[in-house]
Formats: C-alpha cells, structure tokens, sequence
C-alpha cells in the first residue's frame, strides 16, 4: 500500500532471506568466502554462528545460489528437529539418491557409493543445516560419523553447520569433543555499525526500486540504529512500519519521530534490557507485541485521511 507513494517496486523490507538483498559488510564476505574456500577445499565441518536475526540464512541462501550455479549437489535441511532415520531420508532425498532399504548400513553403503561417484566425476556434495544449534546431541554425532566417507586424501561430503551462538556451547559438551576436533573453518555473522545500517537500508531501496530521493531521512536512520542495535531483522521491522506510518501520516522522507513511535509500539524503546533473542525468538510475548503493533497500524489506516 506504500509502495507507489515511496516509488517502489518491491517491499524493500521482507523478512524473508532472499539472497538478492545479502548485504555484504566486511564481516560477511569474510564468512562467504570462508564457506567457498571450506567447499571447493574439501575441508569437512565448517561453521557458521551468529546471534539471531544477523543474516545467517540470508547467508546461507546465498552460499546455495552459488552451489547451484556451481552444479554442485546439494541438500540443505532447514529443520533440525529430526531423528537420525528421519535425517538421513532427508538427506538422501534432497540428494535425489534412491534407496529401497531404511537400513543405516545400507542408507551409508548406498550414500558412500553415490559420493564416490561425484568424486570421481570432480563433483563436490554438500550438506548444509541450518538452526544447527537445536541438534540433538546423537543427531549431531551421527553427522560426525559421515566425515568417516572419505578417500585416502580427501574428505568426500562437506558440511556446513550454521546456528546461533548456542551451537558453539553445544559443542563444548565433552561428549561433542571428537566433532568439534573436526571443524576446520570457523565463519561468524555481525550486528551492523552505524555506516553499515545506513548502507543496508539503502541498498534495499534500491534493490526495491528507489528512484533515488530520500526515503528515511538521516536521523530516521540514526534512531532505526540505535533501537536495532544493528541487527538486520528488527531493522527490517522498524523499516518496514517506519514506511507504513509515514505513508497513513503522508511524510516523506520518513522522520525520527516516525521510527520512535514504531519502536515504542514494539517494545524495543527498552534498549536497557534489549536482548536480540527475546525480541527475534518468536516467543508467545513478542507474538503478542508484534499482533498489537499491527492492529494499531491497522486502526491508524482505516481512519478517514
């Protein structure tokens, strides 16, 4: 509903990570080419963390835009609640391997075979798992063993394991030792500066359709800054009401004032006990907030202008 008012094309400002709009900070090409350099290496494990709402799977969706341009097979499993059965028909299937048996002995000679198969063919298969950190401690040894496919050099599936800082804790357990021995890479997501949040904003815009003037004023940004601590989804959130309200007030560029009254409806103006996990997790509260904020906007757009 705004878009027209603000010359856009697109929502400049979804939630979903689509790799279109990655930013890259120094921080993030670092962590991308990382990831690159463990693939086409053959280093194993490698891991990816960051705290919530920092691009990971932005990330990670990237990294698969460019395995797929790259005709690399791939399985990518975004849900870690899973069984070890469950794990490996996932896999499997993502991988397209067809295998009439549910035996692990048989799942692992059959996923051996095929894997040699890519190898000889100068392929390299890649796992990636995203949430990791919600991985069961045997879910996550049975991943370990899969290092165990290899040749006398080389290392013959790679995985990636991205999660939250939690998956680094996880991995201190001493039953997890041998699997955190094996991790050869280690990439890390980061909040943004200032500079940085300001330049993520306007690229979206622009990926969006900008025509170039003004959408946030200076200040608007400085503020989105300030409630965001420079974490890319809650910027997303204040960007994207910060629109909305402006567009029902008929402001353009969006003001400071704007931005503080979104953040103020979202709960985020306690920056003292601002936490990105309690504000990005999901929880029934901030399910709650995010319903309120809404159906204040809601009530502001039905008003007669």
């Amino acid at each position: 509903m705004y878009k027209k008012f603000f010359g856009l094309r697109e929502n400049p400002f979804n939630v979903n990570p689509d790799p279109r709009y990655l930013f890259l900070t120094q921080h993030t090409e670092e962590a991308l080419a990382s990831l690159t350099y463990g693939i086409r290496n053959r280093r194993g494990f490698i891991l990816l963390t960051g705290e919530v709402g920092t691009g990971k799977t932005t990330l990670v969706n990237k990294l698969l835009d460019w395995l797929h341009r790259q005709h690399l097979p791939t399985a990518f499993l975004f849900n870690p609640r899973l069984s070890v059965q469950e794990f490996f028909e996932f896999m499997m299937a993502d991988f397209g391997i067809p295998c009439d048996s549910r035996q692990k002995s048989q799942v692992l000679m059959r996923l051996n075979h095929w894997l040699l198969d890519r190898y000889k063919s100068g392929e390299t298969a890649v796992v990636i798992i995203d949430e990791a950190q919600d991985l069961s401690a045997r879910l996550l040894e049975e991943i370990r063993l899969l290092t165990n496919l290899e040749t006398s050099t080389e290392k013959l599936l790679q995985i990636v394991l991205s999660g939250q800082p939690e998956l680094e804790e996880k991995l201190r357990q001493p039953e997890l030792r041998q699997l955190r021995q094996r991790i050869t890479l280690r990439s890390k997501t980061h909040p943004l500066t200032l500079d940085e949040t300001g330049g993520y904003i306007l690229q979206r815009l622009s990926i969006a359709g900008a025509d170039g003037q003004p959408v946030f004023s200076p200040a608007a940004v400085e503020t989105i800054h300030r409630y965001s601590r420079g974490i890319p989804r809650i910027i997303n959130l204040l960007c994207e009401h910060g629109l909305i309200n402006a567009f029902v007030d008929q402001v353009r560029p969006v003001p400071p004032e704007v931005i503080e009254t979104v953040a103020h409806e979202f709960e985020l103006n306690e920056t003292d006990s601002f936490s990105p996990s309690q504000i990005l997790r999901g929880d029934d509260q901030q399910l709650r907030q995010t319903l309120q904020g809404m159906a204040t906007l809601m009530d502001r757009l039905r008003r007669p202008q």
